[in-house]
């Protein structure tokens, strides 16, 4: 005896179902939503543009095509409703200048305002269309009822979708927009970090020694003329306290700019600046550093530079978290070309429970990563371990 349970069929949706339904009501109800678009559209339309050589007439298109771009939102929820669409949702009009002057012109110039009033033009007779078509088939068509709501719900699809879904060139530039703004953020951040260790760390001590030199200056100074041996050795002191602030201050200068741009970097590219930020890494038990960049041809290539220092920068801020937050007492950085992509995966024992929280440290990390297209992912479970995964271009230019 077969005691196997038997195979289950993946079930379809039944032909006069809920979707089909859902795409009757649709379609019917295009024909008076239509009639109050339609309406709506060309009175305001034709009253802004009879008025434009008056005050009211350009603030009344403006108005007109914010209501034609509602009506597209409208449009847009019952095809995710009646139709099953996923239609993403457009972003707000960018009004770039204070002011009522400034509303207008951006309503004015916005491409979706447009060919919303253009699909609220053409709503109607297509309204009165697949009205028509819909009842006759509901009321003579039963057999081929499914298969003609589908039809008509995907020319109805395509309408909406082309006419009021944002392109794919609008995402696009909306997705650099963003990108070029955390570049901004990153970069003023930088130059405050910058600012504030050369006022806090190198110039104090560069005043500080000033001063004891002017001190010493003096001190030397007047000795010399009283042949006073003690004031003499006492300014030896102190231009041998100079000296060492001297070397202070030229050390916290080589460490900011190895902040800016290590020169190992420069010099001698991922693998060993990885390796020297992991050495000076405090994780008890080290970090383990593999980086492999070679082409699957064998040739090993570099990285954009601008790719190599995003990657650098991104290990050196989680081996420093890592070294403050997570307890962990191994770390581990690995480093390869997959394809036309850098991957970066940084993984330690610790505590985990590391979240990317808005204005975070790790955030900032991913926004930085993002700005030139990258992925950045964290894995962080309470109790360990943490695994953060960094995708970066090979190039950020076409060469």
């Amino acid at each position: 005896m077969n005691d196997a349970p038997p195979s289950r069929q993946p079930t379809r949706p039944p032909l006069y179902g809920a979707a089909m339904w859902g795409q009757v009501q649709h379609l019917l109800l295009n024909l008076p939503i239509g009639f109050v678009a339609f309406s709506f559209t060309v009175l305001t339309l034709t009253a802004g543009l009879g008025f434009s050589i008056t005050v009211i007439g350009l603030p009344l298109l403006a108005g007109g095509l914010v209501g034609c771009r509602a009506l597209g939102a409208v449009a847009r929820g019952r095809a995710r409703a009646g139709l099953g669409l996923d239609l993403p949702e457009p972003g707000p009009v960018v009004v770039s200048r204070p002011g009522l002057a400034g509303w207008v012109i951006a309503a004015l110039t916005d491409w979706l305002n447009w060919r919303s009033a253009l699909y609220a033009i053409l709503l109607l007779p297509w309204g009165i269309l697949s009205f028509t078509l819909t009842l006759i088939l509901l009321v003579a068509g039963w057999p081929v009822l499914p298969y003609a709501m589908r039809l008509l719900g995907a020319v109805d699809g395509m309408l909406i979708g082309s006419l009021l879904a944002p392109g794919a060139l609008t995402e696009r530039v909306k997705e650099l927009e963003e990108d070029r703004g955390a570049v901004v953020d990153t970069a003023a951040a930088d130059l405050r970090r910058i600012e504030r260790d050369l006022h806090d760390g190198a110039q104090a001590r560069l005043v500080a020694l000033a001063m004891d030199l002017g001190l010493a200056k003096e001190k030397l100074a007047d000795s010399v003329e009283s042949e006073d041996t003690e004031g003499v050795q006492a300014a030896a002191k102190m231009v041998g306290a100079a000296h060492g602030e001297v070397k202070l201050a030229l050390q916290e200068l080589r460490d900011l700019a190895r902040g800016i741009h290590p020169a190992v970097l420069t010099d001698r590219g991922l693998d060993a600046a990885l390796s020297a930020v992991a050495a000076r890494c405090t994780v008890p038990g080290g970090v383990k550093v593999h980086v492999d960049l070679a082409h699957p041809d064998g040739t090993v290539q570099r990285p954009d530079s601008a790719v190599e220092g995003i990657a650098y920068f991104t290990v050196s801020e989680l081996l420093t978290n890592i070294s403050k937050h997570s307890g962990a007492r191994t770390a581990s950085v690995e480093a390869w070309r997959s394809g036309e992509r850098l991957m970066v995966v940084v993984q330690d024992d610790g505590r985990g429970g590391a979240v990317a929280y808005p204005g975070g440290g790790l955030a900032g990390l991913g926004e930085r990563v993002g700005a030139v297209d990258g992925v950045f992912v964290v894995e962080s479970p309470a109790g360990g371990p943490t695994k953060v995964t960094v995708e970066l271009p090979w190039r950020t230019r076409a060469r």
